[in-house]
């Protein structure tokens, strides 16, 4: 027995139907819970962008061009959201382990209710000093800690389990991404303001906690609790554990700039102007579209399993360059075309995310897998966060200053 080779999470003996239920449907709500604030603030990036009454803006909305631009570029937003996260992921495989899981846990859900409570006042200031107090405002700030510390935290905590952490958790994220899509704009179209359509969220926070404390078993092996990423690590086991997830982690970054250079650089021009749909509404429709996909996607490990990730990066970056090309010289026929090429844009994403970080999980020893999973968790949100400083760039190409 003592040369037998250790078990790796899709191995583990089955765990009792009720455990397995239990810890899945915890992990599910967990990723729903935590992504779904940052979801639906890019949802809301035009609205965001929109000038308020009396506001005062460099230019007239529209520019006057083809595109219909807003003075600011979309990636703006998404620069304001992922940063902060991009630096708690940069910072997390040197720092987390001096945080056990419950105080990450408690500590991203008070990032998340703080949010929250100050979305009512960043609406008043909103109104009378126009989009920089959005953008700069505490709740995204702090919507965006509360995200990237709870990934952080529970693609980890998910390495302890067997394949229900992680598969769950990818479709709850999923599942955030179309319900966040969904809420917001039928929220808008019953007549609620922004940022109050964000309100009803304020009590994801509490079902955070609910489910970590409540809902979600220990871990099934009979061990202690898992140890945090960095503990019984030296440095050059980490650089072992680091590079060995470089050829799952590297074609994910690139499939997340390619997504993100889309959504929030390439579909605000994307602009059919014969449509019935506003342009602020087909950009939603954009949103929630390329939302269903990622949702289908992350579901579907139990039918779909991708080993290398590689020609889903290959596929993400010809789906941007048409999009591109169709933003220069518009050739597509319809809105329609462009709503399908949204939705596939979104299964290769989703499928991406799930099958990189189930393959992290699979891959890794047992001592360096919840490290593993840290150190993989930051290539998405460094190709994100790459993504807006393209997105600000075309944006000022397309839409140069009156």
């Amino acid at each position: 027995m003592a040369d037998e080779e250790p078990l790796l999470p899709a191995e583990d003996p089955p765990e009792p139907p009720s455990t397995h239920w239990r810890n899945g449907a915890a992990f599910w709500i967990l990723g729903l819970c935590n992504n779904l604030p940052y979801v639906v603030m890019l949802s809301a990036a035009r609205d965001i962008l929109e000038p308020r009454p009396g506001a005062q803006v460099p230019t007239p909305h529209g520019n006057g061009s083809r595109y219909d631009c807003n003075p600011v570029s979309t990636g703006a937003v998404l620069l304001a959201d992922v940063l902060p996260t991009l630096l708690i992921k940069l910072a997390a495989p040197f720092v987390v382990h001096l945080l056990p899981y419950n105080s990450r846990v408690v500590g991203a859900a008070l990032c998340a209710w703080g949010s929250f409570a100050l979305v009512t006042s960043a609406a008043g200031m909103a109104a009378s000093l126009g989009v920089r107090v959005g953008l700069g405002g505490g709740w995204v700030v702090l919507a965006s800690t509360a995200s990237g510390l709870g990934e952080v935290t529970f693609l980890a905590l998910a390495s302890g389990y067997p394949r229900v952490g992680v598969s769950c958790w990818s479709s709850g994220t999923g599942a955030a991404g179309l319900g966040g899509a969904l809420a917001y704009g039928g929220l808008l179209q019953a007549g609620l303001p922004l940022p109050h359509a964000l309100l009803p969220a304020v009590g994801l926070p509490l079902l955070t906690l609910l489910s970590y404390f409540f809902l979600l078993l220990p871990p099934p092996r009979p061990t202690e609790p898992p140890p945090t990423p960095a503990v019984g690590l030296t440095p050059g086991e980490k650089w072992r554990v680091t590079k060995g997830v470089v050829h799952q982690a590297g074609p994910l970054a690139v499939v997340y700039f390619a997504e993100y250079f889309i959504n929030q650089g390439l579909l605000e021009l994307l602009y059919f102007p014969a449509s019935a749909l506003t342009h602020n509404e087909q950009y939603r429709w954009y949103q929630l579209l390329y939302q269903a996909g990622v949702f289908a996607s992350r579901s579907s490990l139990r039918c779909l399993r991708l080993r290398r990730v590689g020609l889903l990066a290959l596929l993400q970056v010809l789906n941007a360059v048409v999009l591109l090309v169709a933003v220069v010289i518009p050739f597509l026929p319809g809105l329609a075309v462009a709503f399908a090429m949204v939705g596939g844009e979104g299964l290769v994403g989703g499928a991406a995310y799930a099958n990189a970080f189930l393959n992290v999980a699979e891959e890794a020893a047992p001592e360096g897998r919840e490290f593993a999973m840290t150190v993989a968790s930051v290539a998405d949100t460094v190709g994100v966060a790459l993504a807006g400083g393209a997105a600000l760039g075309v944006h000022g190409f397309f839409c140069p200053p009156a």
